[in-house]
């Protein structure tokens, strides 16, 4: 039976239960990183449940347009929205993001897109398209999104496994997108990062920004970096 209560955070509560992309570590962790400015218009690729627009409209943005292919999960964003104290920023609609029009050019970009390239396909049609990059949405073909709607000075910002990752920074340069930051991510201390998040620029930069970040410790344990890191969004 599906578990439909809502996840409770200290500003927001969102239900996920209908959404492809559910409330989970990778989302988190990005939209905590990602950081924004007051003024900025940001678009999210694959929304799902709209965590990523809520986590931003916390921190402080002008408007968020969020977008996902899957209906259900645009209207389980909507009603997130709807019900948050940021409802008249944040805008979710139903669209192929590769055919997604809109008068804004982006100040800020962020996706947790379909990455499960080398995985065998789930079962789920609609599970499939959110989660496989060569059921949806390719990483050539992101990059062109994002190259038609960011502004010259924008950024881009989203999360990877660690092997993927090096795929798609090669793909990225190749089209004029450049690593700005980069945050690893290790699962259990002493073990190698299995996500990557990303920034990138239009712009080719030698100061890269490389950080490492441990979710847990030997003992299994949250680390204090953890908390400290996620202290303004979970409860307790």
């Amino acid at each position: 039976m599906t578990d439909a209560r809502p996840f409770h955070f200290k500003h927001f509560s969102l239900y996920h239960h209908r959404s492809t992309m559910k409330v989970g570590t990778d989302a988190i962790l990005l939209g905590r990183w990602t950081e924004v400015k007051p003024t900025d218009v940001v678009l999210d690729i694959g929304t799902g449940c709209g965590l990523l627009p809520l986590m931003l409209a916390q921190k402080g943005v002008a408007q968020v347009d969020a977008v996902d292919i899957d209906k259900a999960s645009v209207e389980e964003a909507t009603l997130n929205f709807e019900a948050s104290q940021w409802r008249n920023q944040l805008h979710a609609y139903c669209a192929d993001i590769v055919d997604f029009q809109s008068d804004n050019r982006y100040d800020l970009i962020v996706s947790n897109p379909p990455f499960f390239v080398h995985f065998s396909q789930c079962d789920s049609a609609r599970k499939s398209r959110a989660r496989h990059s060569d059921a949806a949405l390719s990483f050539e073909a992101l990059c062109a999104v994002v190259l038609r709607l960011v502004q010259p000075e924008g950024r881009f910002a989203l999360v990877l496994p660690a092997k993927e990752s090096m795929t798609f920074l090669k793909v990225a340069e190749s089209m004029g997108l450049f690593l700005h930051k980069r945050l690893s991510i290790v699962p259990i201390a002493g073990k190698e990062p299995n996500r990557v998040n990303l920034e990138l620029v239009l712009s080719q930069t030698a100061d890269i920004q490389e950080d490492t970040f441990v979710i847990r410790d030997a003992d299994n344990q949250f680390t204090p970096q953890y908390h400290e890191f996620l202290k303004d969004y979970y409860l307790g």
